[in-house]
């Protein structure tokens, strides 16, 4: 009997080449980076200037991380007015937006001239920033919480206006034709069908863009348009960073309960 031949050891494969596109993107990061930060070219980038500056910001990170926590009842008013300030300009935003997203989208638009003019003025308001709006209305109104709030008012419009469209054109367009069929008007139909299927969902945007309202405030506010931003900015040019980390904690605190009762309210309603 003889014993059944062994096979030979199959051999291991060759080692696949280096690909020449792995040092080839390396060698490309390098040439941007230095591209960008280089001084002829870029924004003149320097180490040595950097860790300089972080030696001269010692202080200045020493008077962060020990807040002046005497002050805080110095800023319960302005953290009023904040609130004042998104409260107000989510409700006159919000309740505006609805109108504008029912004429920007093709389901609930009464005509195509109503659609076309809606979503330009969508787009125009959506394409400023709520900090350009803050500093045209300072100059118009004067410093104070006004100019914050018809900023903001904007800013929704464009958020929850947009949100609120899209929402209408993703709707069951059936009971809008039942409606339609049965010999109701447009307007009717539209409040009877269209309004009922997208409340819950305006309603939790409206409660989004509250929570958006509170961050804008504090950027408006750098620009004059009141609430917590503008004392933010005093403190910032009166280089107190004690008070500065002490406003930034309770901006934390306040965000971070309005945003959870936000949160669990939506849930309730989406």
């Amino acid at each position: 009997m003889t014993a059944a031949p062994t096979q030979p050891a199959s051999a291991r494969p060759p080692k696949p080449p280096i690909s020449w596109k792995v040092p080839a993107g390396i060698a490309a990061f390098l040439l941007v980076t230095w591209w960008a930060g280089s001084g002829r070219f870029g924004v003149g980038l320097s180490i040595p200037e950097l860790f300089a500056g972080l030696e001269r910001g010692q202080r200045i990170m020493e008077d962060l991380f020990d807040p002046r926590w005497q002050a805080w009842r110095g800023l319960i008013g302005p953290f009023i007015e904040t609130l004042r300030i998104a409260i107000l300009a989510a409700l006159l935003g919000c309740a505006a937006a609805f109108g504008m997203a029912v004429l920007t989208s093709r389901i609930s638009a009464p005509g195509l001239r109503s659609f076309l003019a809606g979503k330009a003025v969508l787009n125009v308001v959506r394409s400023i920033p709520d900090l350009l709006y803050a500093m045209v209305f300072v100059a118009v109104f004067s410093i104070g919480p006004l100019a914050g709030i018809v900023a903001l008012i904007l800013f929704n419009i464009g958020v929850v206006g947009k949100l609120t469209s899209e929402t209408i054109d993703g709707i069951d367009t059936g009971p809008l034709e039942a409606a339609q069929a049965a010999g109701a008007r447009h307007s009717q139909a539209v409040r009877t069908s269209v309004v009922p299927s997208v409340l819950p969902n305006f309603v939790a945007y409206s409660l989004y863009a509250f929570e958006l309202n509170l961050r804008a405030s504090l950027v408006v506010g750098f620009v004059g348009a009141g609430g917590i931003g503008q004392v933010l900015f005093v403190a910032l040019n009166g280089f107190r960073y004690d008070v500065v980390s002490l406003i930034v904690i309770c901006i934390f605190i306040v965000v971070f309960l309005v945003e959870s009762v936000s949160i669990a309210l939506r849930r309730r309603l989406v």
